[in-house]
């Protein structure tokens, strides 16, 4: 299932629809831009896409590149057994395959998926309490995470079904002991709750250093400012623009700017 296997270079774009030519941009430009803000570990870690059209197809990163080498013709399209649907160089990193295929698998809205493991998404993650909430950025997420306990590194395929139902139906997840896991319909949403959910940490673990407590913040205020982040913040305080596009395109122009080579 894994094995690498050798093909044309031209294999992949020869299969692709322009649909699923763009998913593959929007999805390389993450990498890029998860590579600049250092929310990568080496050549570990993953983002998926899921492919336009009735199957459940979705792209990931060939395993042994770095986050700044993925681009729109080296990423690899698997089913949900991990089996290549398009016969090109390159092999899929098992624990990424299990966690993101569940999702894939699962939640039909769940179209980008982003895992990491940043120092301050490891270090939230392994408290008995996890996110505060109480600082600008936890509480734009409040009531809207969900947990998954350490089963060990994700190779076994049964945790599949744990995951999922850990997740439920929300787009925020901290994975104990582990990481953070963020996802949206678009790359814009996955990677505008990720950079919510990664600041918040960091706030977190810095406030940590004082060694005292959080000064809380009411339930009301609480979920007035989930609110508003849902409805305004999202949306650059614009309601016809889309969730986190705003951003998005914000960081594409820097990643073209610099010449970026994610499109090719």
């Amino acid at each position: 299932m894994m094995n690498i296997q050798r093909s044309p270079e031209n294999a992949i774009r020869n299969a692709m629809t322009a649909e699923e030519r763009l998913v593959r941009e929007d999805l390389a430009a993450l990498y890029h831009i998860f590579y600049d803000h250092g929310w990568t570990e080496h050549i570990y870690n993953h983002i998926t896409a899921r492919v336009p059209g009735p199957n459940r197809h979705f792209l990931i990163n060939s395993f042994g590149l770095q986050y700044n080498e993925v681009t729109v013709s080296n990423l690899i399209k698997i089913d949900l057994d991990g089996n290549k649907v398009v016969d090109v160089p390159g092999r899929v990193n098992a624990p990424g395959f299990t966690i993101h295929s569940a999702i894939h698998a699962a939640r039909e809205d769940a179209h980008f998926i982003a895992h990491t493991h940043t120092t301050a998404g490891v270090a939230v993650a392994c408290t008995e309490d996890g996110l505060s909430h109480h600082s600008f950025y936890g509480a734009m997420l409040y009531d809207q995470v969900a947990y998954h306990d350490f089963e060990g590194i994700s190779t076994d395929l049964d945790e599949r079904t744990r995951l999922v139902k850990s997740l439920g139906d929300k787009n925020y997840m901290i994975l104990r002991h582990h990481g953070l896991l963020a996802c949206g319909k678009t790359a814009a949403e996955a990677m505008f709750r990720m950079s919510i959910l990664q600041r918040a940490c960091e706030v977190q673990v810095t406030t940590a250093a004082f060694g005292k407590n959080h000064r809380p913040l009411s339930e009301d205020v609480l979920r007035k400012t989930a609110r508003q982040m849902q409805a305004e913040v999202a949306k650059g305080f614009d309601e016809t623009t889309s969730f986190g596009q705003d951003s998005f395109d914000a960081y594409r122009r820097e990643l073209d700017a610099k010449g970026s080579r994610y499109r090719d």
